[in-house]
């Protein structure tokens, strides 16, 4: 998935506002994290915990959980080689939970 489709879609999920930088864009709802750019191929994106596990089997070669984020909502999604909807899905996750955080 290329970044520009990624972020066409995260800019698409209602009250989704961008901030950071170019290289580095940070999508946040209501300042909650959504998903960040850490460089062209990895994006981290926040993802309840109880859906974690089922988006890493989605697409194990897709999205890996490094250490420092073990104790965290977070898992990174390998852009050139994870499945688009499994990346969406993901997003759309991260959105759901900050939306329902929100309240």
């Amino acid at each position: 998935m290329r970044v520009d489709e990624v972020t066409a879609y995260v800019e698409s999920l209602p009250g989704v506002r961008r901030s950071g930088t170019d290289e580095r864009p940070v999508w946040q709802l209501q300042g909650r994290l959504v998903a960040r750019l850490v460089d062209p191929t990895t994006l981290v994106v926040r993802v309840p915990l109880s859906a974690r596990e089922a988006v890493l089997e989605s697409d194990p070669d897709g999205f890996g959980v490094p250490p420092r984020f073990e104790a965290h909502h977070k898992v990174e999604v390998y852009l050139d080689r994870a499945a688009p909807d499994a990346v969406r899905t993901a997003i759309r996750l991260a959105w759901e939970l900050q939306r329902d955080a929100a309240g």
